[in-house]
């Protein structure tokens, strides 16, 4: 089965005005277009071209016929509560400003929070709400414009030099530093580099003047230094123009800044602090919503539930490089509930579950097992599990993504 599916893309006032029209061919709307959601996902579920049985939106035509479209397996693969869901979301994305400074739980945190959140009555709607939902949300994506963001800690060294050389900028230009003296001293006189990196973080969300003299001098001291050879300045810059006095300006500095090129790709687990600040991406993720914010953001910020979820371990920037099977590249992490495969020629895919193809250049042919169908820039298609393989035939220079499961 395919069946063509699109959606509205979501007006976040971080969106690009222009970022999605120009990837899918499309006329913009004038205002921004932040997130366009390609899935069964209740909080934007994809429309269907054209009704099915009823059914208007992908989430009704699974919720009616979940063996057609998930597989007959599905009650052991993609259910909750008995309920028939597609595990994965797919989503075109596109950033004009900084996002929130964010992480996502694990299955067991998701699990536990949203039942504790249901037991204490707060609505699903409520803007205290951290968990929408019982599932972990891990994420990649995939850069098809120059695309920046930050993601994951560094190590304590790293991070203590950044602080130093900041410090250095304020005393060469007469600045008060004193709070960023205190600040460094914690990171650097921990017990160990998670210890240290908690404190720190706790002390920058933790609010009070203390914090707010942080942020107010290491704003100050980036805005007056000329010393463009720190490029920790420019983060700085960035963010309290997009935030001012808000503490992820100096919770940035704890974080790996990393500029993917096109074709480049970023994985997210949980419990990973992130935050993307520009460019054009295809995401992939669990199906989910729950997001604990930790700055850059006029949104709610609990800030013991987040330094529960965060993983403060250091880690290298969290590259994904893909695998090839044969003309097709694989960007695969370490959870069942997704995969992205990027097609650009002739090749064949074989499935163990419902896909999602999406066209961003040319066209091409796509056949199963079953049926095919013809795609062309900007056209989505569902593929129910029972296709089985899929073989590609581009077109006129077409480029395809594919998302999936990964069992």
């Amino acid at each position: 089965m395919f069946v063509r599916i699109d959606n509205v893309p979501r007006d976040y006032a971080w969106g690009s005005s222009h970022g999605i029209a120009d990837l899918l061919g499309r006329t913009a709307s004038g205002g921004p277009e932040a997130e366009l959601w390609l899935g069964a996902h209740p909080g934007s579920p994809s429309r269907l071209s054209t009704p099915i049985d009823g059914a208007e939106t992908l989430a009704e035509l699974i919720s009616e016929d979940p063996n057609a479209t998930l597989g007959s397996d599905w009650r052991e693969r993609n259910s909750y509560e008995g309920a028939p869901r597609l595990g994965f979301l797919l989503k075109v994305l596109s950033a004009a400003a900084p996002l929130s400074i964010q992480a996502h739980p694990s299955s067991a945190q998701a699990r536990a929070g949203f039942a504790r959140e249901n037991e204490l009555g707060i609505p699903l709607d409520a803007p205290e709400r951290n968990y929408k939902d019982p599932f972990h949300k891990p994420e990649l994506i995939y850069a098809v414009t120059p695309f920046d963001a930050l993601c994951g800690f560094r190590s304590v060294g790293t991070s203590v030099a950044v602080f130093d050389r900041l410090i250095a900028a304020g005393k060469a230009t007469g600045l008060p530093h004193d709070e960023l003296d205190v600040l460094r001293g914690i990171l650097a006189g921990g017990e160990d580099e998670e210890s240290a990196l908690r404190a720190t973080v706790g002390l920058l969300l933790g609010g009070g003047e203390a914090a707010e003299e942080i942020v107010a001098q290491a704003t100050a001291i980036a805005r007056s230094s000329k010393g463009e050879s720190i490029p920790e300045l420019g983060i700085v810059r960035l963010l309290a123009d997009a935030s001012p006095g808000d503490p992820g300006i100096v919770l940035a500095l704890l974080l790996h800044r990393v500029a993917l090129a096109p074709g480049e790709a970023l994985y997210l687990p949980a419990g990973n602090i992130h935050a993307y600040l520009s460019g054009t991406g295809i995401e992939l993720m669990a199906a989910s919503d729950n997001v604990l914010r930790g700055g850059l953001t006029p949104k709610y910020i609990d800030v013991p539930e987040l330094l529960r979820v965060l993983d403060f371990t250091p880690v290298p920037a969290p590259l994904l490089a893909p695998s090839r099977l044969g003309a097709l590249e694989l960007f695969t992490p370490d959870v069942p509930d997704f995969k992205l495969a990027h097609v650009t020629s002739d090749a064949s895919l074989d499935l163990n579950g419902p896909a999602i193809v999406l066209c961003t250049a040319g066209s091409a042919s796509v056949a199963g097992d079953h049926e095919s169908v013809e795609v062309s820039r900007g056209d989505i298609v569902f593929v129910s599990a029972d296709e089985g393989a899929l073989r590609f035939e581009l077109r006129d220079d077409g480029v395809l993504f594919v998302a999936t499961d990964n069992r």
